[in-house]
């Protein structure tokens, strides 16, 4: 009988306590699989989004925002899903100023591919973009290099420690309007790898999720190492605001609440290409 070899699975994701959780089982090996074998990549999401433009990795996390630009190469992952149910990347000041003052203002964002930078667009299409790496959006606004900053991952809890005030919620406001919650981040899995390979990965991508809740205290434990600038509780508060129900699999809301996200962008002229979001199991 012929052994089936291991495939090893390049699989690229932020170096943060949310994403470090998600993948806790893998990258220590709690689970393991007869066809795949998980090698990990960190880097930033901005990066990631631009990577995946030129199909980089096998598996990788990408912003919502970006799939139209990587519908070509790659599929989106029911499971794994980054989602602000009500909640999400905020607009934050040195000084309380309302939604309508942010009118022409410069804004510090964490890139263009971002999600977070296309709901921000919906909301308000009226700003000038400064593009910063994410956790220097703060910096920028305290140097006054941009009136506002766009804050996306812990700093959406940690703000208030320098003194920022919070101008709008854009998960929230986002909730308000369409009363749906604001998809973030996914993970895409290349068109090209073979169908048994995609669907082991799926499910290999749902059981971890699935273990970190189940073992919360030891994936919790691991994940802080990558909880920049947070001790547990609020560590704790972060992971549990992005790792969900809806991260185990997107169901039916995330898929239609992402269509609906993608094509305002496109009919905005934000995104030039319409496409049908595509989920594999």
């Amino acid at each position: 009988m012929e052994e089936t070899s291991v495939r090893d699975i390049v699989c690229a994701h932020s170096p943060d306590s949310d994403d470090a959780y998600m993948f806790y089982a893998l990258a220590t090996r709690k689970l393991r699989s007869p066809l795949v074998n998980f090698v990990h990549q960190l880097s930033d999401i901005q990066i990631l989004n631009q990577k995946a433009m030129v199909g980089e990795y096998d598996l990788t996390a990408i912003s919502y925002h970006a799939y139209p630009y990587v519908a070509d190469k790659y599929q989106l992952m029911a499971s794994g899903s980054s989602i602000g149910d009500g909640y999400g990347p905020m607009v934050v000041a040195t000084t309380p100023i309302s939604v309508e003052e942010l009118k022409g203002k410069r804004i510090a964002v964490p890139g263009k591919m971002t999600t977070a930078y296309l709901t921000m667009r919906i909301m308000q299409p009226d700003f000038e973009a400064v593009v910063v790496p994410f956790d220097k959006i703060l910096d920028a606004v305290t140097e006054g290099a941009a009136d506002a900053g766009l804050v996306i991952h812990e700093a959406q809890l940690t703000y208030g420690r320098g003194g920022f005030h919070k101008i709008v919620d854009l998960g929230a406001w986002w909730k308000k309007t369409y009363d749906l919650p604001l998809p973030l981040g996914a993970n895409a899995i290349l068109r090209s790898l073979p169908a048994d390979v995609k669907s082991e990965c799926c499910r290999m991508m749902h059981d971890s999720i699935q273990y970190a809740l189940d073992h919360q205290e030891e994936a919790l434990n691991y994940a802080m190492q990558f909880a920049r600038d947070m001790e547990q509780p609020l560590a704790e508060k972060f992971v549990g605001m992005y790792v969900n129900h809806y991260t185990v699999d997107c169901g039916e809301v995330i898929p239609r609440a992402a269509q609906k996200l993608l094509d305002m962008g496109h009919e905005l002229g934000l995104i030039p290409n319409r496409v049908e979001l595509e989920f594999v199991r």
